[in-house]
């Protein structure tokens, strides 16, 4: 674990935090909002940890007693929710952990933190139950919500809470990271910095996946060879496809970023600014026999699939779809 100033991206909410630290006008609840990977944890981490820190500084110091406690997960005075059902907190679990919880006293801190994850699981029971606690709580009570959807959470709870909306990080900054910290190769960081979108955790989690290779090497041979398979052959493929239904939407995000390069190569006939630069030669074919408007139907019909696959429709029907477009273009 790190101090603020290793944290890739996020300055305007790591001001905002410090701020609050060094003017004493900590708020007694937040919401961390970002997709999962964003790094809400890790700021929420940060700061929970910086407000019991007993240099009472703006950074946690990771030295003394209290820091020390909190990186081995043994605070008392931080609490980390929990449920025991996978996709709900009930408003059992807020009672029994934070409502009768909140009103003994730290054991030996300014404050008693409370940090629920995944937010957006709350029952509406659960949420109102914390609204009390949010709207009168005690001198030293602070509750940070980690939402990766706000919009699950009612207006009410919205509406007393600082929202902090974690944005993407730059792409050269997450590169650079992958490629000094984790020694990921050039042209795998692009990719991965290509896919993750903004997002530190998932391009950390693509540059150290193993399946992830095999995922994107299985997705480039079809690609390669979408034009001269025979329907059936795709449709078995297709159906290989289906046993992964789970990664599909990354297998066409890889589609998209592959076509994405074909189409700008066909544009710029430059090789530097594509993702997958080592495709050079299967990218440099498609581009001769795809007009830009076919790119930009396939682009349209990968988008498309995947709003469809969102929606439940049919698997296989939408995948015969998606390659009959392909193909024709």
């Amino acid at each position: 674990m790190q101090g603020f100033e290793e944290v890739l991206g996020h300055e305007e909410i790591i001001r905002h935090l410090q701020n609050a630290v060094a003017m004493n006008k900590v708020s007694h609840s937040y919401i961390f909002a970002g997709e999962t990977g964003s790094g809400k944890k890790l700021l929420a981490n940060l700061f929970a940890m910086t407000l019991q820190c007993e240099k009472r500084g703006i950074e946690p110091c990771l030295e003394c007693a209290s820091c020390k406690k909190a990186l081995s997960k043994n605070q008392p005075d931080i609490i980390n929710v929990t449920h025991e059902k996978p996709n709900t907190i009930s408003i059992e679990d807020i009672r029994e952990q934070v409502i009768g919880d909140i009103q003994i006293k730290p054991y030996a801190s300014p404050y008693k933190i409370y940090i629920i994850n995944d937010a957006e699981k709350l029952t509406v029971q659960a949420q109102n139950a914390l609204l009390k606690t949010i709207e009168e709580p005690p001198s030293y009570g602070v509750v940070m919500l980690l939402a990766n959807n706000v919009s699950a959470l009612l207006p009410t709870i919205l509406s007393r809470c600082v929202v902090l909306n974690l944005k993407a990080v730059g792409d050269n900054l997450i590169k650079t990271y992958l490629m000094e910290r984790l020694h990921i190769p050039d042209y795998q960081a692009d990719m991965c910095v290509s896919f993750a979108q903004g997002n530190v955790g998932k391009a950390e989690q693509i540059a150290s996946s193993e399946e992830f290779n095999e995922m994107t090497e299985s997705a480039l041979k079809i690609l390669r060879h979408a034009e001269e398979m025979e329907l059936n052959d795709l449709i078995d493929t297709i159906k290989s496809l289906t046993q992964e239904k789970n990664t599909i939407y990354e297998y066409l995000d890889l589609f998209l970023l592959w076509f994405r390069d074909v189409l700008l190569f066909k544009a710029t006939r430059e090789v530097d600014s594509l993702v997958f630069r080592q495709e050079i030669n299967y990218i440099k074919e498609r581009a001769r026999k795809s007009s830009y408007e076919g790119l930009e139907t396939i682009i349209n019909a990968v988008e498309t699939a995947k709003v469809r696959l969102n929606a439940n429709v049919n698997f296989e029907l939408v995948m015969e779809l998606l390659f009959l477009t392909i193909r024709e273009n």
